[in-house]
């Protein structure tokens, strides 16, 4: 198979340039036409001689994904939905942000991206995981988010959060190979400070990740406070159990110099009462993090539900009241569908009507 440039360093693209006799300049001349005039065929790179562009052609792909839908929010949140070149779909999202939040930062747009098709984790409330893990992402298809969302959008995304479909931390290799690629200044170019990476509690990679230089950001899917409520909605507690990922949470910030992240989905009676509420402000003062608390985004087939705006503001109060620094996400694409698979798993069902549909006709 033909290696994509878009899953390749400056570096590691030279050396493949080196052993096809050609100058390694050369590399920086394509990693140019790619990553600042954004174009996706070598015959467009009208300053490198044919016959490179003829041997590129040969040897090299440029990975670009073909967009299957998009779907808008009335908050302006847009939603992708990605196919891949075997058929397979992944999901990002754009998300613009909130004035009232981030102030002068309002120009911010974080795209929200996946690292795998599926997810075999299986958090319960969770849509990326119902139709089971099928694959993961390769470097060249996790950068081509950032890429075709700009190209759709026409906006500089600025933030990053890898929060979509699948457990970045299952795909480390993958992952790190992008993060060089999405970070560097002769690649897409987000500042480290601005990438987050979103685990369900990986622990060993948790660590491992602390250990890489990179300052990435470290969000936890955390949505339970005690090893009951998280044993009974994220599987991977049983694993790796509430107090060793608190522990390890302890070694990234010790590494990293920074604070991590508590991500908490609110689920109606699940784990949005005061006993978690509790239990979550002596976590989070322990470790000094940051909480994201998230309405629950409702899926079809799953039975959880999002908990009245009451009950988001008393667990939210809890928090602050003990001096815990959070903040509620409210609405942020809840009418397009926008938590992770949900799109993904939409199309699998039209794709299997309208096959259904011309078996009958």
């Amino acid at each position: 198979m033909k290696r994509s440039i878009k899953a390749l360093t400056l570096e590691e693209f030279s050396e493949a340039m080196g052993n096809l006799g050609q100058p390694k300049y050369r590399a920086a001349q394509v990693f140019r036409w790619i990553y600042e005039k954004r174009k996706d065929r070598f015959e467009d790179m009208s300053d490198l001689p044919a016959p490179l562009r003829e041997i590129l052609n040969e040897e090299f792909s440029i990975t670009r994904l073909e967009t299957v839908r998009t779907i808008g929010s009335k908050d302006t949140t847009q939603k992708f939905l990605f196919e891949l070149h075997d058929g397979q779909s992944v999901e990002s999202v754009l998300i613009p942000a909130s004035p009232a939040l981030y102030g002068d930062a309002a120009d911010r747009r974080t795209l929200c991206i996946s690292t795998q098709v599926g997810c075999a984790y299986g958090c319960k409330f969770c849509a990326s995981g119902l139709d089971g893990w099928k694959r993961n992402l390769d470097a060249s298809e996790i950068v081509e988010q950032i890429l075709a969302a700009e190209r759709i959008s026409g906006e500089k995304v600025n933030n990053l959060v890898f929060m979509g479909m699948g457990e970045p931390l299952a795909n480390f290799d993958n992952f790190m190979q992008a993060l060089r690629i999405i970070n560097a200044p002769w690649g897409v170019g987000i500042g480290a400070r601005r990438i987050t990476v979103s685990t369900s509690g990986l622990v060993p990679q948790i660590r491992k990740l602390a250990d890489e230089p990179m300052q990435i950001r470290l969000a936890i899917s955390l949505h339970g406070a005690t090893d009951e409520v998280r044993d009974r909605i994220m599987p991977v507690n049983k694993k790796y159990p509430l107090q060793e990922l608190l522990e390890a949470c302890t070694y990234f910030s010790s590494k990293k110099k920074q604070k991590v992240t508590f991500e908490y989905i609110l689920i109606n009676e699940i784990n949005d009462g005061l006993d978690q509420a509790t239990a979550l402000v002596k976590h989070a003062r322990l470790l000094n993090v940051k909480v994201n608390l998230i309405p629950y985004n409702s899926v079809e087939g799953l039975p959880w539900k999002r908990p009245s705006i009451t009950r988001q503001d008393a667990f939210h109060d809890i928090l602050k009241r003990q001096g815990i620094q959070a903040t509620i996400r409210r609405e942020k694409g809840h009418d397009i569908a926008a938590a992770c698979g949900q799109l993904r798993l939409q199309n699998l069902k039209d794709k299997d009507l309208q096959s259904d549909q011309a078996c009958i006709n």
